[in-house]
């Protein structure tokens, strides 16, 4: 099995566009007066899953959420919103496959798409991250073993989530990563992120993420190499 590193951040810096910035009235979209608490948003943004016929139908949507918040210029929006889609249509077709959308009802009807994750539950009885089995920390493959490994291949929430309240239990990328984990009894999440890619590695770490330490060893438990992708898991 195999999770594919997103060829451009998934938590790259710059605002999402239109169809996915929360409604201003919204908690999320609003910094409170001077003096006051931040509220939390829990009842501003609504998380569905989706089952896989649904997922299959608002392809659109979500190839322009990813398009929107996952950086680089506009040009380049169309390539990067192929690229997520094929990556998509390859993870829905994987056993236990899960993804949840969080929504936004605005006053007047409409309902906005501001994330979204997804990812699917990882075994232990075959390869799962191809190229990479030989150096895989010994620790996830026993949590795999036990059915309790849950690989999320991508968390994709606006400028906001990434860099305002990034430790509160209400922040949304950490409602969407805790609700996959739970709703599969995970004991465990993993990601693995190119270790050149800073900014995803600094947002999953303020979202609770901690490096892994792999097995990257000869026989002789000499050293090896820095493997090129950072593992994260999220307990």
């Amino acid at each position: 099995m195999t999770v594919n590193v997103p060829a451009r951040p998934t938590t790259a810096d710059p605002d999402p566009g239109p169809s996915a910035v929360p409604d201003p009235r919204s908690p999320q979209g609003t910094a409170p007066p001077k003096g006051r608490k931040s509220p939390s948003p829990l009842a501003g943004e609504r998380l569905r899953p989706l089952t896989r016929l649904q997922v299959e139908d608002h392809m659109p949507e979500l190839g322009d959420l990813y398009a929107q918040t996952s950086g680089g210029e506009p040009w380049a929006w169309n390539w990067a919103r192929s690229a997520f889609l094929e990556r998509l249509a390859t993870d829905v077709r994987r056993p236990g496959f899960a993804l949840l959308t969080a929504q936004t009802t605005l006053s007047s009807g409409t309902t906005l798409l501001t994330g979204c994750a997804h990812g699917f539950p990882v075994r232990g009885d075959g390869p799962w991250w191809q190229g990479l089995d030989g150096y895989l920390p010994r620790g996830l493959l026993r949590v795999a073993a036990s059915g309790r490994l849950f690989a999320i291949s991508e968390i994709l929430v606006g400028h906001r989530v990434r860099t305002q309240n990034q430790s509160r239990d209400w922040n949304l990328a950490r409602r969407l990563q805790r609700r996959l984990l739970t709703d599969h009894a995970a004991a465990l999440g993993v990601m693995l992120v190119h270790r050149a890619d800073v900014r995803t590695l600094k947002a999953l770490r303020s979202w609770g993420w901690q490096y892994a330490l792999a097995d990257v060893a000869d026989a002789r438990g000499r050293p090896l190499f820095a493997p090129p992708n950072r593992i994260l898991v999220l307990r």
